[in-house]
């Protein structure tokens, strides 16, 4: 019994050994503050401590315990309910989709106007405008819907693609109209429409396949990145938009390379078969000047007979398919040199310039019509809120390709804006168009003037992700 314990003792000791002295001092019981305990020698006494500090930190070993193990259990149910949520296919979905929104921007535009032809033509008709076509009217150039999702190739994403969906006037002077498309109706609203592929390859290498926007000419579809409100007359003779491929290579930041390969000019749908090209060479040498350098070929003739508004199909086709041959077929070449600068002199202060020479024939043997000319343009920034905008233009329209007669025309325009807020703009303008001719309309059916002055306000609204021009 003596021997047990003196060992009993001796683990005691060494128990309390490693034991922290801040716990004992906290968790120990003396031995006097047990009530009714019998006289006990010095020995018994030091022993009766030993066992009641040894209890105290059985406790305190007990309580960790019990701890960790709840600690060990919430740990657990948290990393299954985590492992449960990973594999929910509803938020795969969720995350797919939150993916597909953070990398794609839908933008909204709309671009009103009220304008006044000083000439009052029958109709209200103002000649040779794009797209303030009408007088004396509150009218909707267009209401679009832009969807984009670029390629982000440092992040291994090379796909991407574009949908801009337009509604009013302008759908009828580009897509929608008859002189554009053998079937308007089909791609009335459908301004563009393409996907995207960056290709591993040198510096890089993008194709697009789809219907584009043109960028023979300096000027685009929308107001808000213009420095005029109305078009220029080069806009408006110039091709708005090709369907087809289009290949661009970046040698570097300062050089850029385009090749297209389309059915023609507009042509969602081709009028004779024959592809069309067009090499474009952009330069920027330094980082406020740009240059473009564009040379397109092809043939624009129609080789069938269009059937714009059809009813039923005459054959076992889709409705308006032209199925009636034009003879001879027209096979006479379309040229364009285009080219164009635009210069940031100051953060205020922008000059850009165009000039342009087309040579078309109907049949390879036929005479040229030839069109030349080219555009001046300058813009200075008043203040945050307010800029002016010029543009002065020569055109000369040889055999009447572009206006149906044979005259050089002229147009100065002057643009006051006014940012009302990121997102909405007012612009006032005065432009005057003017030929050697007597060609714009009046009130008056038997007389034609040689100049149509207008007056217009624009209302420009816009929002959406897409930065920088759309």
């Amino acid at each position: 019994m003596k021997k047990k314990l003196i060992f009993l003792l001796i683990l005691v000791f060494l128990s309390s050994s490693s034991t922290k002295a801040q716990e004992v001092a906290l968790e120990r019981t003396e031995v006097e503050e047990i009530p009714n305990l019998p006289a006990l020698t010095e020995r018994e006494r030091l022993l009766f401590e030993k066992i009641l500090e040894l209890e105290n930190r059985l406790n305190i070993l007990e309580k960790r315990l019990a701890t960790d193990m709840l600690a060990r259990e919430t740990l657990k149910a948290t990393s299954q309910n985590d492992s449960q949520e990973k594999n929910s296919p509803l938020d795969s979905i969720d995350k797919e989709s939150l993916d597909l929104l953070r990398d794609t921007t839908i933008n909204l535009t709309i671009d009103g106007y009220y304008g006044y032809n000083f000439n009052r033509p029958i109709g209200r008709a103002n000649l040779l405008r794009v797209y303030d076509v009408v007088s004396n009217s509150f009218s909707l150039n267009q209401a679009s819907i832009v969807v984009e999702k670029l390629p982000k190739v440092n992040e291994g994403k090379r796909f991407g693609g574009r949908l801009d969906l337009m509604f009013g006037q302008a759908t009828e002077t580009l897509q929608g109209s008859a002189s554009n498309e053998l079937r308007p109706q089909t791609f009335r609203h459908i301004f563009q429409a393409y996907g995207t592929y960056a290709f591993p390859f040198g510096k890089g290498l993008t194709v697009d396949f789809g219907k584009f926007a043109s960028s023979l000419g300096i000027e685009t579809n929308y107001t808000k990145d213009q420095i005029n409100y109305s078009r220029s007359l080069f806009f408006n003779f110039l091709p708005y938009y090709h369907f087809g491929f289009r290949s661009n290579y970046a040698f570097n930041d300062k050089v850029n390379f385009t090749h297209w390969l389309v059915n023609g000019t507009q042509q969602s749908e081709d009028f004779n078969g024959f592809k069309s090209q067009a090499l474009i060479l952009n330069i920027k040498p330094t980082p406020k000047v740009s240059l473009n350098l564009n040379y397109y070929r092809g043939i624009e003739g129609k080789d069938v007979v269009a059937n714009p508004n059809p009813t039923f199909p005459t054959l076992p086709t889709q409705p308006g398919i032209p199925t009636t041959a034009i003879k001879p077929a027209p096979r006479g070449k379309f040229h364009v040199l285009d080219a164009y600068a635009t210069w940031n002199i100051t953060d205020k202060l922008t000059v850009a310039g165009e000039l342009d020479y087309v040579v078309s024939r109907l049949q390879t043997f036929s005479p040229p019509s030839v069109v030349y000319g080219g555009a001046a343009y300058f813009r200075y920034q008043l203040n945050p809120k307010f800029a002016i905008g010029m543009r002065g233009e020569y055109f000369g329209d040889r055999a009447g390709l572009f206006s149906g007669a044979d005259q050089a025309i002229k147009e100065t325009t002057v643009t006051f804006d006014y940012l009302v807020t990121n997102g909405f703009m007012m612009r006032a303008e005065y432009r005057r168009d003017f030929s050697n001719k007597a060609f714009f309309l009046t009130n008056d059916p038997s007389l034609l003037k040689k100049e149509q002055n207008t007056a217009t306000l624009g209302l420009v609204w816009w929002f959406g992700g897409k930065k920088g021009v759309w």
